[in-house]
């Protein structure tokens, strides 16, 4: 299990890292800007389901992992491993992120090293309820287009054209999490406010997968065949259906 372990690490560090660090280094309208921002977590983790699906399922993000868990998908000590591995990746891209502005001469265009949170532009129940639909509608997503009977060879590419379109519409608002480790990560460096209302991004999009999982349930019930069903775009060594779990 080792193996599946460190792809979830390193899938979720290479996921902030680059995610967050496009928001640090060209969110401003002279650089990438929102959408450039959004993309940018879109595709890579397009890249990421098809590069490490096949090794762990690309879950990259505690709420996907728990919507697996709920389906079945996934064994309760397995998962457990996978969320450990998902936080130390966030934070370890946390850190690299810190290093880069504080010791590296890259000018924060955040100004809060990419951090997720409320008060500006939305209050605490706007922030709550954003972040639990984009996160159930992500998770929906993983869930229903990773099913053996669904079209699993195009999973990856529903699954970041889905998180590319939900940062988009939550940039403005909190910054778009739906990733508690994505949130965790920067907030454990930036300390103050961001720190103190990570708690909201912890919450928030794991009740959103909780209500994924009862919407996949109510319009296509779940079969899994496998306690840890596999990725690939063209298929897996063991037969099974190719699916692409990753968010």
């Amino acid at each position: 299990m080792s193996h599946r372990i460190a792809a979830e690490l390193i899938g979720t560090f290479v996921l902030v890292f680059f995610g967050v660090g496009s928001a640090i280094y060209g969110i401003d309208d002279a650089g990438i800007g929102r959408l450039g921002v959004a993309l940018t977590f879109g595709l890579v983790l397009l890249a990421l389901a098809y590069a490490f699906g096949p090794v762990s399922g690309c879950h990259v993000n505690p709420a996907v992992t728990l919507g697996v868990l709920l389906t079945k998908g996934i064994r309760g000590a397995e998962a457990g491993a996978f969320v450990a591995a998902q936080l130390v990746g966030g934070v370890l891209a946390g850190g690299a992120l810190y290093l880069m502005v504080h010791f590296g001469g890259v000018r924060d265009q955040t100004g809060g090293l990419g951090t997720n949170g409320y008060g500006t532009t939305v209050g605490l129940g706007g922030a709550l309820a954003i972040e639990v639909a984009m996160t159930a509608l992500l998770v929906l997503v993983v869930l229903l287009t990773t099913r053996p009977d669904g079209q699993p060879a195009f999973a990856g590419l529903a699954i970041g054209l889905t998180l590319a379109g939900m940062v988009a519409v939550g940039i403005p608002l909190t910054g778009a999490s739906l990733n508690p480790a994505r949130s965790i990560g920067p907030a454990v460096f930036a300390g103050g406010t961001a720190l103190a209302q990570v708690w909201v991004f912890i919450v928030a999009p794991l009740v959103g997968a909780g209500i994924a999982v009862g919407l996949a349930r109510l319009v296509a019930p779940i079969h899994r065949h496998s306690t840890h069903p596999p990725v690939h775009p063209h298929g897996h060594p063991d037969g099974h259906p190719a699916v692409a779990e990753a968010a």
